[in-house]
């Protein structure tokens, strides 16, 4: 038997990168897979090459009627969640005077508000147990220059996951945040839209995008 057989995972920002690397390896061992991301066309397309017990669901996590609508889908196709990977996100590197407030609130929406009612709109649909993972980053934990804005982002994540995994035991729900670092994905060479895939880092220079 596969390591997941009969399990449900959900993926955010599953449509590239770390995200839909996690979500083929899920289904590889035998979930059932459920990958949310802005784009699309690349979630139909990863949806075809996946085939079986995949449900792909457009989503942008800064929109909280979309996430409602993503939770309501997979229960309705799979039932309730095992595992949640709360991994959407985007990431813009540039220096403390160069931040403006439309960057702020972009970022925080996408990083910060979209994990945690991520996390809030699925507590109805997990099963006992369950597993909860959050996409964090080495930024969290040590300081570089230029990215005062998306380090914040992510130390926040950590902190919500240290909070929430003492809040949520008791529901027999797991709690653990990976530290990712530098990793090579296509967003690279892209911006990435708010809700699709975390995955690459690139050395900061002005609307760089890629989150870790």
């Amino acid at each position: 038997m596969s390591s997941f057989e009969g399990k449900v995972a959900l993926v955010t920002g599953g449509n590239s990168g770390i995200g839909l690397a996690t979500a083929r390896e899920f289904h590889a061992n035998g979930a059932k897979v459920v990958i949310a991301g802005r784009d699309r066309g690349t979630l139909e397309e990863v949806s075809r090459q996946l085939g079986h017990n995949v449900l792909a669901v457009p989503t942008d996590v800064t929109k909280l009627s979309e996430i409602d609508q993503l939770m309501a889908r997979a229960h309705e196709t799979f039932g309730k969640l095992d595992i949640l990977f709360v991994n959407a996100g985007i990431y813009k590197g540039a220096p403390l005077e160069e931040v403006d407030e439309g960057a702020f609130d972009e970022m925080l929406n996408a990083n910060f508000k979209g994990a945690y009612f991520t996390v809030q709109k699925a507590l109805l649909f997990f099963n006992e147990p369950a597993s909860i993972i959050f996409n964090g980053s080495v930024n969290a934990l040590t300081g570089i220059a230029n990215s005062s804005l998306y380090t914040a982002n992510k130390g926040a994540v950590h902190a919500l996951a240290r909070a929430l995994a003492a809040e949520l035991i008791g529901r027999g729900i797991r709690v653990n945040t990976i530290t990712i670092g530098p990793t090579a994905t296509r967003l690279l060479a892209r911006r990435d839209p708010a809700g699709s895939g975390c995955g690459a880092y690139q050395p900061f220079a002005g609307q760089a995008f890629g989150p870790s």
